[in-house]
């Protein structure tokens, strides 16, 4: 029975990354719907979950994406709220990219670092959607972070977001000019940069994991290859069963797979 990834986009357009990278983890099919709503959820899904027997239903399943993170919530809540009994699929939320980036950054950061529990983190341009998503899931490790914004309310409306939903420690910094930056890293032990494409002068796009001066550093496409890893690997496990909820925790559960070691392959005693 042929894979099919039902794609909610909430963006004008359907996102052609997502659609090209569903293909890559394994779907065969993928139906991309833009524009989506909140209304419209029913219907799509009921489309669905009512053409395949509930003992078949892990063959189909939802990816929510679109450039708003919010909306992509608002879309996920409603899918699961429309769900019933065996009626249901395995989704996927990963507006912009947002999930699967920040889980990248921050569990290459945490193989580093190990227990960051009472230390120091500085999300800088924390209240987009990469750095929400990364602010909490440090949070949520126990860290004690802070996110930096140019503009006081919106950072301290989305500190206070940040934990509702992932609990922990947040607070924001305003820096509304460069001349600010230095003052509000003070004390920090770990540091992400939300804002593409330059990221931290001295740290090289490559930079996986690189000793600069005794400081590790990840670049851009550093924690990029990772994160299109734990993207195709979500992708296939949608397809596993029919009940699983992928957000950005249990993306996180996904991701530390990744990083286990390979298990040794069993020894051949020698012939004879």
């Amino acid at each position: 029975m042929r894979k099919l990834l039902l794609h909610l986009d909430t963006s004008p357009m359907a996102s052609v990354f997502d659609r090209i990278v569903a293909y890559d983890g394994g779907a065969d099919e993928v139906l991309s719907y833009a524009g989506v709503c909140v209304d419209a959820v029913r219907d799509l899904v009921h489309g669905a979950i009512f053409t395949r027997g509930p003992k078949d239903l892990h063959n189909t399943a939802i990816f929510i994406s679109g450039t708003d993170m919010t909306a992509g919530e608002q879309l996920l809540d409603a899918v699961q709220r429309t769900f019933f009994g065996p009626m249901r699929v395995s989704v996927m939320l990963d507006s912009n990219g947002s999930n699967t980036t920040a889980v990248a950054a921050v569990a290459r950061l945490l193989q580093v670092v190990g227990d960051v529990r009472g230390r120091r983190a500085i999300v800088v341009a924390g209240t987009g959607p990469v750095g929400t998503r990364a602010a909490g899931l440090l949070a949520r490790a126990g860290a004690n972070v802070a996110i930096t914004s140019r503009h006081a309310d919106e950072a301290g409306r989305v500190a206070a977001h940040i934990r509702e939903r992932f609990g922990g420690v947040v607070e924001s910094i305003v820096v509304t000019d460069v001349s600010q930056l230095a003052a509000a890293l003070g004390g920090a032990e770990l540091l992400l940069n939300a804002v593409p494409p330059l990221g931290i002068e001295g740290v090289d796009v490559t930079d996986s994991a690189a000793d600069r001066n005794g400081v590790k550093t990840f670049g851009a496409l550093g924690v990029g290859t990772f994160k299109m890893k734990v993207h195709k690997r979500c992708v296939a496990k949608l397809f596993e069963r029919s009940d699983l909820v992928l957000d950005a925790e249990s993306i996180g559960e996904v991701a530390r797979e990744l990083m286990q070691p390979s298990p040794a392959p069993p020894s051949v005693p020698p012939p004879g």
